[in-house]
């Protein structure tokens, strides 16, 4: 509709605007005129017609009233007002018959109309009484109302209702498609996750992942804990550049390779150095940070690689925190870099921490910021690891509008003591090789498994098991030997090393054949067995057995 064509204007900042203003929710304000019986204020109006009132506003689609003085007495309603809320009597107070417009709270805001002279606008307020769940915007613009033969010249307010349920409705289906969408987001982010993270004999370990903003786009965020046999454990933490199903999928991956990488049990810097060549190869465009560390409880160290990713946390008994950095190298899915492995103490009592930037990096912050931060909180922070993880979010300000993803895993290292501590034993035993080293090795074992309290048949396998691995290390390998025992509340680990790197394979011996059957026979009485090379050069051999009653 031409709302000019009928003389009305837009008062002040709204008739900058234009008609435009009008369809978002502004009101039409009449023009002064004799003849129009409605002047804006401070023009005169020397008369009044109603019947001009009528031909005005009576053409307005959108629902119209007029009210004067401050009592609010209604002057006029439109067809389309009466077609709605129903019609109203001339000159009878709007707090007694415009009913609508007290419940929705409209009065309070005519009246700062009135003293101010200034247009106030409520938004979408849903209206009882109609025939539907309708909502609209109510704008009261100021008018100078003529003096008529019932009333002096007065200042009066015009409402002017703007219907919005359609937009209303709208709106409320786009949030509910919007909250569906990111709750199937964070789904598919959460089950590219670790369901139950693996816990350690020598380990305690917990995680927790919160997703960033509020729109649908997964994350590339990830972490694991991985067991790699012989009481060492594997730990990882990432982060794909970027959000989208292109970056779940690729951390997806990633997450995969990982495992199968840690399985072959290598140097925490080979392992980067393979899932470089795979990230180039899963997507050229996609880089992403990780960090991969490996526990050994005989050595009481993290050995870690870092392509890119923040640094480790660890804090000591004494509550003193260091900041483990390097070395690292570039993100994964650069190429042409030979990362390197460290390695750091982390004994009992110890704690470490590792996360992703989105716990440490803002916007309108240095991330150096971000870190010094952390490491204050991480400082104050002895607890469960699950407990440390729910008070990092708080001390960072982590809430569910966060902008980024953040993924936190901690790592602590129990201090055992008394009948607890004598679950978690070790013992060792240098060979010199020679024919003396089977024998010597069969009685070390029998002896430490018997002060160990286990079970015949346990003691039984637990010797055999040192017996075959230390002949084939005397077959197969060279000095310097040793044999190592070790126990934790589940497990009896036997592992023998030398200084050969050849790692030992399960052979299909033949019935002729006089040797080639003790790793056959280790692989048959043991839960698991495996080997490694070692960082000094060498290797390993293991073997592991389940205590009675462990699950």
């Amino acid at each position: 509709m031409n709302l000019t064509r009928w003389g009305i204007r837009l008062p002040g900042a709204q008739r900058r605007h234009g008609a435009a203003g009008a369809e978002a929710g502004s009101v039409p304000a009449a023009r002064g005129s004799e003849r129009q019986g409605l002047a804006p204020r401070g023009q005169k109006s020397h008369g009044v017609d109603p019947q001009a009132i009528h031909e005005l506003l009576g053409q307005v689609q959108a629902p119209v009233a007029v009210v004067r003085g401050p009592d609010h007495r209604v002057a006029y309603v439109n067809a389309a007002y009466a077609a709605l809320f129903g019609h109203r009597a001339p000159g009878a107070p709007a707090r007694a018959s415009l009913t609508e417009l007290a419940e929705i709270g409209l009065l309070p805001l005519m009246d700062q109309v009135q003293r101010s002279g200034t247009p106030r606008t409520l938004k979408s307020r849903s209206v009882p009484g109609t025939a539907r769940d309708s909502y609209f915007t109510f704008t009261c613009t100021p008018v100078e109302l003529a003096a008529t033969a019932e009333a002096p010249a007065q200042r009066g307010v015009l409402v002017f209702a703007a219907d919005v349920t359609d937009q209303v409705v709208s709106a409320e289906r786009l949030r509910e498609s919007e909250s569906q969408q990111r709750a199937a987001a964070v789904t598919l982010q959460r089950s590219l996750l670790p369901q139950r993270l693996e816990q350690p004999d020598d380990l305690r370990a917990a995680a927790t992942y919160q997703p960033g903003g509020i729109d649908a786009a997964v994350g590339g965020d990830w972490y694991d804990v991985i067991t790699l046999g012989a009481g060492r454990t594997a730990v990882v933490i990432g982060d794909v550049m970027g959000r989208g199903v292109r970056a779940a999928a690729v951390m997806g991956q990633l997450r995969t390779a990982v495992r199968a990488y840690a399985r072959l049990d290598l140097p925490p810097h080979e392992v980067l150095q393979l899932l470089d060549g795979l990230a180039t190869d899963i997507d050229s465009t996609q880089i992403a940070t990780c960090l991969y560390a490996v526990y050994d409880p005989n050595e009481g160290a993290l050995t870690y690689a870092s392509a890119g990713h923040l640094p480790i946390f660890i804090r000591e008994t004494d509550g003193s925190v260091r900041r483990v950095a390097e070395p690292t190298g570039p993100p994964l899915g650069t190429g042409g870099w030979i990362h390197t492995s460290g390695a750091v103490p982390f004994g009992p009592g110890a704690t470490a921490v590792l996360c992703t930037d989105g716990l440490v990096e803002r916007r309108d912050a240095d991330i150096d910021e971000g870190l010094d931060a952390l490491e204050r909180a991480v400082a104050g922070a002895g607890d469960t690891p699950q407990i440390i993880c729910d008070r990092l979010l708080r001390a960072l300000g982590i809430t569910e509008d966060h902008d980024d993803d953040v993924a936190i895993l901690v790592l602590s290292c129990p201090a055992r003591q008394g009948e607890e501590a004598d679950l978690f034993r070790g013992a060792a035993l240098d060979l010199l090789g020679g024919v003396e080293a089977a024998p010597r090795a069969r009685a070390f074992a029998d002896g430490v498994l018997a002060s160990w309290r286990f079970p015949e048949e346990l003691r039984e396998l637990g010797v055999l098991a040192a017996s075959e691995l230390v002949a084939n290390s005397l077959k197969h390998g060279r000095a310097p030997m040793g044999l190592r025992l070790r126990r934790t509340d589940r497990r009896l680990i036997v592992e023998v090393t030398d200084g050969d790197e050849h790692l030992p394979r399960r052979q299909q011996a033949q019935p002729a054949d006089e040797a080639g059957r003790g790793i056959a026979v280790v692989a048959t009485i043991a839960a698991e067995w495996g080997a490694r090379r070692l960082p000094e050069g060498g290797k390993a051999v293991w073997a592991e057995f389940a205590l009675p009653g462990s699950s």
